[in-house]
């Protein structure tokens, strides 16, 4: 099968306009699924605030990186318009590869802004006998400004960073790098081979020319994209929960703290059980479908090369 040529500043733009659309969609159910994957014995919480400006951010070069990069490998791999499953499997594992660079980071922010609310929502109340119990006469001059408890700050991407580059260096944000790095490109070997011969089904010729395909709708790229992603999702998201577990730096109350991938493995099999690992399936699902489905239908509208024409 011989496929369009787009050239790369195209593909990348398709990429970053897919994972705008895709994760502006998505982002609520993410938010959830973090949740879920930190709890340690303690009850789902309500969504309470979104950090979606880190998604917003980082998830441009991400998606432009991963869905162009897969393209890249496939055309090279590529012999006479045909590429065997193999080949399929080896372009979806480089483009795993390349978004780390991205993803890492983008991940560890997102990470801390999301789950900021769960310990919050941990930190003590005071019992209404406590709240009851007698104190100073009250004054009545108003207490000096500094002596007036203020609320805690609401954590921001940009505070984050500068902090863990402040006290841990530039490793501090690709901290978890190694449990990304085993997270997708697992991901992207099953995803984009999934996707590709999903998306293949039932397209017929263009204009008899033999070999050369119509360019699937939408509506049949969708589909494939929500199926391939979920069939990816579910598969890898025991080590999304490693990772969710590493990059967490906060700790709550009683929350283990991890030295690596494999003590994360194994205190998380020891005292939460197999289980554990699924945690958040289903939302790592409900995010991963509609994004890779939204993304891989507006990829292949050819938002770059449209804009790109204009420009020229």
């Amino acid at each position: 099968m011989a496929e369009k040529k787009v050239s790369l500043p195209a593909k990348l733009i398709n990429g970053g306009v897919a994972g705008l659309v895709g994760v502006t969609c998505v982002f609520p159910i993410d938010l959830a699924k973090t949740r879920l994957q930190n709890q340690q014995g303690l009850p789902c919480l309500v969504l309470t605030h979104f950090c979606a400006a880190v998604n917003l951010t980082l998830v441009t070069p991400e998606k432009a990186i991963k869905l162009a990069a897969n393209d890249v490998f496939r055309q090279k791999l590529s012999k006479d318009g045909h590429l065997p499953l193999w080949g399929e499997v080896l372009a979806g594992c480089g483009a795993g590869t390349c978004q780390v660079v991205v993803t890492t980071p983008m991940e560890m922010l997102k990470i801390q802004l999301q789950d900021a609310g769960r310990l919050a929502a941990q930190r003590p109340v005071p019992t209404p006998a406590q709240a009851a119990a007698p104190g100073p006469a009250p004054s009545l001059v108003a207490p000096p400004p500094q002596a007036r408890p203020t609320p805690p700050r609401r954590p921001s991407a940009t505070g984050i960073t500068v902090e863990l580059l402040r006290t841990r260096g530039l490793a501090g944000l690709y901290r978890g790098a190694g449990a990304t790095l085993m997270r997708d490109v697992p991901f992207s070997m099953i995803y984009f081979p999934l996707f590709a011969n999903l998306n293949a089904l039932g397209r017929e010729t263009a204009g008899g020319q033999g070999d050369v395909q119509a360019q699937a709708p939408f509506w049949q790229s969708f589909l494939a994209g929500c199926t391939a992603g979920s069939v990816a999702a579910v598969a890898v998201t025991p080590l999304d929960v490693i990772k969710t577990r590493l990059q967490t730096l906060q700790k709550g109350e009683g929350e283990d703290t991890y030295r690596g991938i494999i003590d994360c493995t194994r205190r998380i099999m020891t005292r939460e059980g197999p289980s554990a690992f699924l945690k958040g399936a289903t939302c790592r699902a409900l995010v991963i479908a509609p994004l890779f489905g939204i993304a891989q239908g507006v990829y292949f509208l050819g938002v770059g090369e449209m804009m790109l024409d204009l420009l020229g």
